[in-house]
């Protein structure tokens, strides 16, 4: 259940610019100086120039072997390539009734705004270019890859605007954000899935689909009060996508301990698929602070060149 609790008052939500300038001065600023290398640790190039040959070694990618080399020398041999540096992000971003939920002043929806703000303009600012496709109750909006600071304003000013549920009640079908991507995607890009994850069943397939042809990056939004219950007494619970209102007690123990208990089988369900999928995966929470979720990304993505295809995509946590 995508639930709403009771909060504090969320403050209004920034304009696309005010955001902006407020990344530029605080996460950026802070990210100045802590980052190390260049951009490649955010994206791997698409490999056109050929650099050298050398030896195969177990954990080299198999669709880089030079078959005329190998039978010529008799050992096989891989292909090394120069990144090219100018490359297209783009973000696929569940925008759906859940992301509004919080249980602070800060809900996933912000997260995720901040989140696509400080990549897009660390990236953007290495004259890459940035896409978005927006999905909240069926795929509603493409931004086609481009670069500039107006374009990015326009893609943080589109992620503003509260999703309409389906008047059916439906729930979110994450599969077909994933699904639309493909033929958008006609180049090889680096795709940013952000998303809680709270979803019909059977996305897991597109994303590894889109894994198969792009460098894919989960970026899991999660609200604490998903995971596990504080004792708050009689409280009313809303569905964020169907609506539907449920009232249970707090106090009861042995409510909670089943809270927990169902949430941490969706939790390793969740988990599981992500890793089926074999993606690279960031938990952001709405009560972490995201400038040292971002250098834990940073370091997986170094790491993940280090060991390319040496094991299963590690899984980053943020808490």
């Amino acid at each position: 259940m995508a639930s709403s609790l009771p909060a504090h008052p969320a403050p209004p939500v920034e304009s696309a610019a005010a955001l902006l300038r407020r990344i530029e001065w605080t996460v950026l600023k802070r990210l100045d100086g802590l980052l190390q290398g260049d951009h490649r640790t955010l994206m791997r190039g698409t490999g056109l120039d050929l650099a050298d040959l050398r030896e195969y070694q177990p954990s080299d990618d198999v669709r880089h072997i030079d078959w005329n080399v190998t039978a010529r020398l008799g050992l096989p041999h891989v292909r090394q390539f120069m990144e090219d540096r100018d490359m297209n992000a783009w973000f696929l971003l569940d925008l759906s009734a859940s992301v509004d939920f919080g249980s602070n002043t800060q809900t996933k929806r912000r997260l995720s705004r901040e989140f696509v703000a400080v990549l897009a303009r660390l990236l953007a600012g290495h004259g890459n270019r940035i896409g978005a496709l927006l999905y909240g109750g069926g795929l509603h909006r493409v931004l086609p890859a481009r670069s500039g600071r107006q374009h990015l304003l326009e893609i943080l000013h589109a992620m503003r605007e509260p999703d309409v549920a389906p008047p059916d009640g439906d729930t979110t079908r994450l599969h077909d954000l994933l699904a639309a991507a493909s033929p958008v995607l006609k180049r090889r890009s680096t795709v940013f899935v952000v998303s809680d994850f709270i979803s019909q069943p059977g996305w897991h397939q597109a994303l590894g689909r889109l894994v198969l042809r792009h460098d894919v990056v989960a970026v899991r939004l999660l609200d604490p009060l998903e995971l596990e219950l504080p004792d708050l007494g009689l409280l009313t619970l809303r569905d964020a996508e169907t609506g539907e209102h449920l009232v249970v007690d707090t106090h009861d123990a042995a409510f909670r301990r089943r809270f927990a208990r169902i949430a941490a089988q969706r939790e390793a369900e969740l988990r599981d698929s992500l890793a089926q999928a074999g993606v690279d995966t960031l938990e952001l929470s709405t009560d972490d602070d995201l400038v040292d979720a971002l250098l834990r990304f940073v370091d997986l993505r170094r790491r993940r060149q280090q060991h390319r295809g040496a094991a299963p995509a590690p899984h980053l946590n943020a808490a």
